[in-house]
């Protein structure tokens, strides 16, 4: 399908700012820069409840906001990780998708606000994410949440944080999770797809971008083959959360995160892939700019649902 013409508006509007590429930038540019994104986002859907709490962590407190649709009843519950190639984005530029998530899906949502790269770089952000989502399960009833109903979720590097967990919980025993909601997500060191050659030029998110991010996130000196840095490089894939995973058509993530869903379905994962024609990376989290993220956040949202249902 052709570019949607909300996606070409906004590229548009973005060349003639002379805005520069984040690759361009210092770690603290490129966070500022991003800040200023958060108004494509919209104001966000009223809640029931919206609390920021520091909860600890393995590298120091981990500041999360907890979103609760309602105050009634003790609710499932989506651990969220925003994305920024693990160097930029915050609870902030998640705040109007996860009021939206926690609306459409009827779960409480606690948005992490995990540690950034380059000052913290692998294994940091996983293990603050792995953390945060174990520190909910045993904390649950003080969070009037169910831990049998617990998904973890995020966009980008989230969903490659929320994958990484997955894989960690089935091979640690837990914490249980009963879904994962990957939206286009980064699930492998590496920029030799289709999707790469073909987008990574002019769709917002660039190869140049991403291996600006990988750089940093990786400037501890990891290996990148571990499941928990590429988890499409996983041995096995058995075993973990049912899944949702959301792609865009015109980003260079495309053919990694629907590759990995292929492998999901290929281990006897339930799986449902979406491809979103026309769209760019970023589009869920701007559904003021995108009419296709409302659809994407409800398709999550339905999908974590389903999930919530089926291991009831």
């Amino acid at each position: 399908m052709p570019l949607d013409p909300q996606a070409r508006a906004l590229l548009d509007q973005m060349e003639e700012a002379g805005m520069p590429a984040l690759n361009e930038m210092s770690p603290a540019e490129a966070r500022e820069m991003a800040a200023a994104f958060i108004e494509l986002a919209g104001p966000g859907q009223d809640v029931a409840s919206v609390e920021d709490r520091s909860i600890p962590g393995p590298h120091g407190d981990i500041p999360v906001r907890i979103y609760r649709p309602s105050e009634e009843g003790t609710l499932p519950v989506l651990v969220y990780f925003h994305g920024g190639g693990w160097v930029i984005g915050d609870v902030d530029t998640l705040d109007t998708t996860c009021r939206a998530l926690a609306n459409e899906s009827g779960a409480a949502v606690v948005s992490v606000d995990y540690r950034l790269a380059p000052e913290h770089p692998y294994p940091v952000p996983f293990d603050e994410c792995l953390a945060a989502t174990a520190w909910v399960s045993e904390n649950a009833d003080e969070l009037g949440v169910d831990a049998g109903a617990l998904a973890v979720g995020g966009d980008s590097a989230g969903g490659n944080l929320a994958a990484a967990v997955a894989l960690a919980a089935r091979d640690q025993g837990g914490p249980g999770i009963a879904f994962q909601a990957l939206v286009y997500p980064v699930t492998d060191h590496a920029y030799d797809t289709d999707s790469y050659q073909a987008n990574g030029e002019g769709y917002l998110l660039t190869a140049d971008m991403m291996r600006w991010f990988w750089d940093h996130y990786l400037s501890g000196g990891a290996a990148d083959d571990h499941q928990s840095v590429s988890p499409l490089r996983a041995e096995d894939l058995s075993g973990v959360a049912p899944a949702f995973v959301v792609t865009a058509e015109f980003d260079p993530l495309r053919d990694e995160g629907e590759a990995y869903a292929a492998r999901l379905a290929d281990a006897g994962v339930d799986v449902t892939a979406k491809r979103y024609d026309g769209q760019i990376h970023a589009f869920f989290q701007m559904p003021a700019t995108f009419d296709r993220a409302a659809e994407a956040i409800s398709d999550v949202s339905e999908a974590m649902r389903k999930a919530f249902a089926d291991s009831a």
